[in-house]
């Protein structure tokens, strides 16, 4: 494979038990974007953010470079998906409004992607990436899982995971930059489902393979003794870092 490839093996539970992007994300993309013809959103997984941009674009294009991730997306009518690395040419030069990366841009090769944006962008389109950390519950679950992710599986993380850390304040972003709102993105959980989401982390996927054992059982064991009722669920809310750009006529 030519890329890094954290996510397919375990492509349906990423679908089940990631968070939903919220929708006033998409509806101040829609706003800033020149128009709503066509999005382009890349890594687009299993589709999360392409479904709800087709709620603002007449199309829609999704790609992503991992063939298990397109097989698990959703189908929408305004949805056109592809396996394609974000690099490659795509969609005809000057014919996209806007290009989406959730959750993805740590991934790619920069200097290639952001070529690409410029050539496929038309003048004053928009390319916006997002990124979120650990979430929020509260404090003593909230303590529980920063262990969790820094001395259980801190030594597991890929080396781009420190671009999340930091919210994407170490990436390059050469585009016009716009003022962005404060979104996060929420959920109603039970424990089993927050648990099922730790799962799909990279690093969890990495310690079983290499370990052969699961990290997430003694973890929901200790979040239980604070995860009351049994059965309850709670809020969880996961701040975004977004960065968002608009390419300018040469």
């Amino acid at each position: 494979m030519g890329f890094k490839d954290h996510f397919s093996a375990h492509a349906a539970d990423y679908a089940r038990y990631r968070p939903g992007y919220p929708p006033a994300l998409f509806a101040w993309l829609a706003g800033v974007a020149p128009a709503r013809g066509q999005a382009l959103d890349c890594g687009t997984g299993n589709g999360q953010a392409a479904l709800a941009l087709a709620e603002h674009f007449e199309r829609v294009t999704a790609i992503d470079p991992s063939a298990e991730q397109i097989a698990a997306a959703t189908p929408h009518p305004r949805v056109r998906y592809s396996v394609a690395a974000a690099e490659s040419p795509v969609c005809a030069p000057a014919s996209v409004d806007l290009i989406s990366v959730a959750q993805a841009l740590h991934w790619f090769d920069l200097d290639r992607f952001y070529a690409e944006c410029r050539r496929a962008l038309k003048p004053g389109g928009v390319l916006a990436a997002w990124t979120y950390g650990l979430c929020r519950i509260a404090t003593p679950i909230d303590a529980a899982v920063e262990r969790f992710y820094r001395d259980t599986v801190g030594s597991y993380w890929p080396p781009e995971r420190h671009h999340i850390d930091a919210g994407y304040a170490t990436l390059p972003f050469p585009f016009e930059r716009l003022r962005t709102p404060d979104v996060a993105m929420r959920a109603d959980w039970s424990l089993d489902e927050f648990i099922g989401y730790l799962a799909t982390w990279s690093a969890v996927r990495r310690y079983i393979r290499e370990r052969g054992e699961d990290p997430t059982r003694a973890l929901r064991a200790e979040l239980s003794e604070h995860w009351v009722p049994a059965g309850a669920r709670r809020e969880i809310v996961w701040p975004l870092a977004l960065l968002a750009g608009r390419a300018v006529a040469r």
